[in-house]
C-alpha cells in the first residue's frame, strides 16, 4: 500500500539529499519557463518515493524521485507515475501537469519527474469533519464523480493500452496475495485469511472488464479546491495499472467500513447523521455515472479488497518479526492485520 500523502502536506528539511545546483541546471534546460534561484524542501510523512517542494519567485513545483540505492525490480517506478499523469492530462480526471521527466540516474542519483504544485486541501478524515455538515455530501459526490470519470476512460485512447495485463484481474491478484500470505510462515496463519484463500478464487463474479485503476483512491490522496467541494488533483498513482474498475471502486468504498486508525475511513459510524451518503447511495451514484444497473456480488469486491490489504499488512508483520521493516508505522500495521482479515471474512460471509 502506498503512503504518499500529497503535495500540500507539511514540508521540512531535506532528508534524502541531492545536488540542488545540478537540479537547477537540469530544470533550466528541461522545464519551460523555469527561472531560479531554487529553494528545496522535503514533504513530511511516510512517502515511499521521496517528494520535494521546489519553489522559485514565480512558480512552485513538486519533484518525485526513486529512493537512491538498490531496489526490488519494478519498485518505486516514478517514471510509470509520470506516464499515467501525462496520459490523463487532457481527460476529465484532474491531475498535476508534468513539467519534466528524467530517466538519467546520474543527474540526481535516481530517476525523477517534476510536476506543478497544486494548491488546495487534503482531508485526512474520511468524515470530512472540517467541513460544515451540510456541505460534506458534496465532497463525497466530487470523489464519486472523479473515480467514475477515471473508469470511463478507454486506456487505448490515452496511450495506456499496455499499462498492465488486461483481463483475469481478480484471479491474478487473489493468486498473488494468497501466495505471499501462505509463504510467509514467520508471520503465522490466521483462520479468517485461510477461509478467504479458499473461498475467493471460487466466487469471482462473471464478466471481465479492464480499465485504468488508481489502486489507492482515498480522500487523502486527493487535493480539493481551497473553498469548493471539487477535486482539483488526484495524487499517488504508484499502484495504478490496468485492472477491474469494480475492484478499484470497491477499494475506495471500503472507507465506509474501514477503521479510521488503519486507513482513512468511517469505521462503524452511521454516515447519515454526519451528513454523508450511505454506502448504498454512494454505490448508486457511481452506477448512474458509469451506466450500470447495479453491482451484483458487491460484498465479494469488499471481501477481496480487505483481503488484499490484510495480505499486505501480513507481509509487514513478517518484516517486523524479521527486523527488516523500515516504516515508522510498521508495527501499527502489523497489529492491524487480524482486524482487516476479520473485515474481509465478514464481507465474505455476507455473500454466502
Amino acid at each position: 500500500m502506498a503512503t504518499d500523502a500529497g503535495a500540500n502536506q507539511g514540508v521540512g528539511d531535506v532528508r534524502v539529499a541531492f545536488d540542488e545546483a545540478v537540479l537547477g541546471e537540469w530544470m533550466r534546460a528541461n522545464v519551460a519557463g523555469f527561472s531560479g534561484p531554487l529553494t528545496v524542501a522535503q514533504f513530511n510523512g511516510g512517502q515511499s518515493n521521496p517528494t520535494y517542494r521546489l519553489a522559485t519567485a514565480d512558480a512552485s513545483y513538486v519533484l518525485r524521485r526513486k529512493p537512491p540505492g538498490p531496489l526490488l525490480k519494478g519498485a518505486h517506478d516514478v517514471l510509470r507515475e509520470a506516464r499515467v499523469l501525462a496520459a490523463l492530462a487532457d481527460t476529465a480526471v484532474p491531475v498535476p501537469a508534468i513539467r519534466g521527466v528524467c530517466d538519467d540516474e546520474t543527474v540526481l542519483g535516481s530517476a525523477f519527474y517534476v510536476m506543478d504544485m497544486v494548491d488546495g486541501r487534503i482531508f485526512w478524515d474520511a468524515s470530512f469533519g472540517d467541513v460544515p455538515q451540510g456541505e460534506r455530501a458534496a465532497y463525497f459526490d466530487a470523489m464519486n464523480a472523479t473515480i467514475a470519470a477515471l473508469h470511463q476512460i478507454d486506456p487505448n485512447m490515452v496511450g495506456l493500452g499496455d499499462y498492465g495485463r488486461p483481463g483475469n484481474y481478480f484471479a491474478r491478484q487473489i493468486g498473488r496475495w494468497s501466495k505471499q500470505y501462505l509463504e510467509d510462515q514467520e508471520a503465522g496463519r490466521d483462520a479468517d485469511m485461510d477461509a478467504l484463500v479458499e473461498w475467493l478464487p471460487a466466487h469471482i463474479p462473471e464478466g471481465d472488464e479492464s480499465r485504468i485503476v488508481h489502486g489507492d483512491f482515498r480522500c487523502d490522496n486527493m487535493i480539493f479546491h481551497p473553498t469548493e467541494p471539487r477535486v482539483v488533483a488526484v495524487l499517488d498513482w504508484e499502484l495504478s495499472t490496468l485492472g477491474h474498475p469494480l475492484a478499484d471502486f470497491a477499494y475506495h468504498a471500503t472507507m465506509y467500513r474501514m477503521p479510521g486508525d488503519i486507513v482513512a475511513g468511517l469505521g462503524s459510524a452511521d454516515p447519515e447523521p454526519l451528513g454523508l451518503p450511505t454506502e448504498a447511495d454512494y454505490i448508486a451514484a457511481y452506477c448512474a455515472r458509469t451506466g450500470r444497473d447495479g453491482i451484483p456480488d458487491w460484498d465479494f469486491y469488499m471481501a477481496f479488497n480487505f483481503f488484499r490489504l490484510a495480505a499486505i499488512f501480513h507481509g509487514i508483520k513478517g518484516r517486523v518479526l524479521r527486523g527488516t521493516a523500515n516504516s515508522t508505522h510498521a508495527r501499527e500495521r502489523a497489529a492491524a492485520f487480524p482486524r482487516l482479515a476479520k473485515l474481509a471474512r465478514e464481507a465474505m460471509e455476507t455473500c454466502r
